[in-house]
């Protein structure tokens, strides 16, 4: 407070620039638990108001204009967090969503408990039924999201999570390349990256077959997606053909 009752602006705003300097992610311990590090931000491990969290950290871009990345950075971190909340809203199994911290570039999201299915396949250890139960629930999700015009933009094994339960719910993560639309060649190139990371081996490929079957079952519009998809793979292999 200033003379005569009046807020002194200057130190107001000094102590607004102080509490938004306070980095959340150090105060809870992140640095100390990191998980990955990848081309985009860092993965940490913490504990935020007592639950098991994940924070996703985006890296700043120190080719870009600092006023033009924050910018940037902002938008994609409030699409990647509407993205999420959309999907559930389509009846997909996400991380629960806790906080979007504007200023650090970070999301903050439920730790799932359990194993990736990239994880699953390299251990060789899942039986014809868990198979046909985890791809089933894999095609399903991948369908709500398309028809819902969701596009996941990175369906790899690492960003497909089999819970610990009972059920083995299968949880989609990682929407930081997703976009809308109803295209169906962004469907098509959706799923040929999806076959791309599930059949890295021979007994995985009986996995995608199951995805592809619930899908079709699911979606409405199946069959554009899956023609699509079908010149999407030729063009991919054409290319590695031609190296």
């Amino acid at each position: 407070m200033g003379k005569r009752g009046f807020v002194d602006k200057h130190n107001a705003s000094g102590a607004e620039k102080q509490q938004k300097q306070v980095d959340i992610i150090e105060k809870l311990g992140g640095y100390d638990n990191l998980v990955s590090q990848g081309a985009e931000g860092r993965v940490f491990a913490v504990k935020f108001c007592g639950r098991d969290t994940i924070v996703k950290q985006r890296f700043k871009k120190t080719y870009r204009h600092p006023t033009l990345d924050t910018k940037l950075t902002r938008s994609r971190l409030g699409m990647e967090a509407r993205s999420m909340m959309r999907a559930r809203k389509l009846g997909v199994a996400t991380p629960t969503l806790y906080y979007v911290d504007q200023q650090q570039s970070a999301i903050y999201m439920e730790k799932v408990p359990g194993k990736s299915l990239k994880e699953l396949i390299r251990e060789d250890s899942m039986s014809e039924k868990d198979m046909e139960d985890i791809g089933a629930q894999v095609g399903k999700a991948v369908a709500k999201m398309h028809d819902g015009g969701l596009i996941h933009g990175d369906l790899t094994t690492s960003n497909i999570l089999v819970r610990d339960d009972d059920e083995r719910t299968v949880v989609i993560i990682d929407f930081g390349l997703a976009s809308n639309s109803i295209i169906a060649e962004d469907k098509g190139v959706d799923l040929y990256v999806l076959e791309r990371a599930i059949t890295v081996t021979h007994s995985s490929q009986a996995l995608f077959e199951h995805v592809m079957t619930a899908y079709r079952r699911a979606s409405s519009q199946w069959s554009s997606s899956f023609n699509k998809f079908a010149e999407v793979r030729m063009r991919g292999r054409k290319r590695s053909m031609i190296g």
